[in-house]
């Protein structure tokens, strides 16, 4: 028999959540998986844009992608979304915590309590509430994970951001405690996301001048990222390839910043 080590990166027989996962970085994450072989649920706020997306995918790769509307900071969506694709696809076995939202703010100190509190209980809260739902779920499969998609933000300064960028900087503590919590059962990482352009961008409130100097990014790889670009990563995490990683935070951002101490 040939030796075939992308078959490590196959998921025929998995069934994951990806939520947020109707359009952007989810959605890439979410037809990445299928292509592989999963069956997924698109869990998103938006449920007919979840459903249509979810539709493209199963088309494009023939493959159960069903999508459904769902609130994750909402208890009751939560253990629907949980149920609804335990019962479609008979088990899950791969949770994606890809909501994450958080809004420009240009003077730090006039952020408000309610907003951070805001960022708090959708950035890091929700990604709790879901794993939490999953796990009993995830114990009863085989190579289960749970990803996180965290944001570079949350290790550097980023005044700029800073409550979406503390309740990310929380995540990332969360993950590490629940990977030792759920050790030798279920694995649990991280990605920190970087500068990936979408379409959320202009909906967080930053101008076109600014999302054009984005596009050309002070990075080792010198473009900013693509959803495939972070899709490939998580991939390889939830798969069978990445089965003796857990606990870690990944950096998908281009390489971070270069420094150049004496010029070009």
């Amino acid at each position: 028999m040939t030796y075939d080590p992308l078959a490590a990166f196959r998921m025929e027989g998995h069934a994951a959540i990806v939520t947020g996962g109707a359009q952007n970085i989810g959605a890439g994450i979410a037809r990445a998986f299928a292509g592989a072989g999963a069956r997924v649920m698109i869990a998103d706020l938006d449920g007919a844009k979840a459903a249509a997306t979810a539709a493209a995918i199963a088309a494009e790769t023939g493959r159960d992608v069903r999508g459904m509307a769902c609130d994750v900071t909402q208890e009751g969506d939560i253990q629907a979304v949980v149920a609804a694709a335990v019962a479609a696809f008979g088990g899950l076995s791969t949770l994606v915590n890809n909501v994450g939202w958080g809004g420009v703010n240009t003077d730090p100190l006039a952020v408000t309590e309610q907003q951070m509190l805001d960022s708090y209980r959708l950035n890091t809260i929700s990604a709790y509430r879901m794993t939490a739902a999953c796990v009993p779920h995830l114990l009863q499969a085989q190579n289960p994970a749970v990803i996180n998609s965290g944001s570079f933000s949350s290790a550097v300064p980023a005044y700029d951001i800073l409550a979406y960028a503390t309740a990310k900087a929380a995540l990332n503590q969360m993950m590490v405690s629940l990977a030792h919590a759920l050790a030798k059962r279920v694995r649990v990482n991280s990605v920190l996301i970087g500068t990936v352009i979408t379409e959320g961008y202009a909906a967080a409130g930053i101008d076109a001048a600014t999302q054009e100097r984005m596009m050309h990014p002070d990075t080792l790889t010198g473009r900013p990222g693509r959803p495939e670009d972070v899709a490939h990563a998580m991939l390889w995490l939830a798969s069978p390839a990445g089965s003796w990683i857990s606990g870690q935070t990944i950096n998908v951002h281009g390489g971070g910043s270069v420094v150049r101490l004496f010029g070009h």
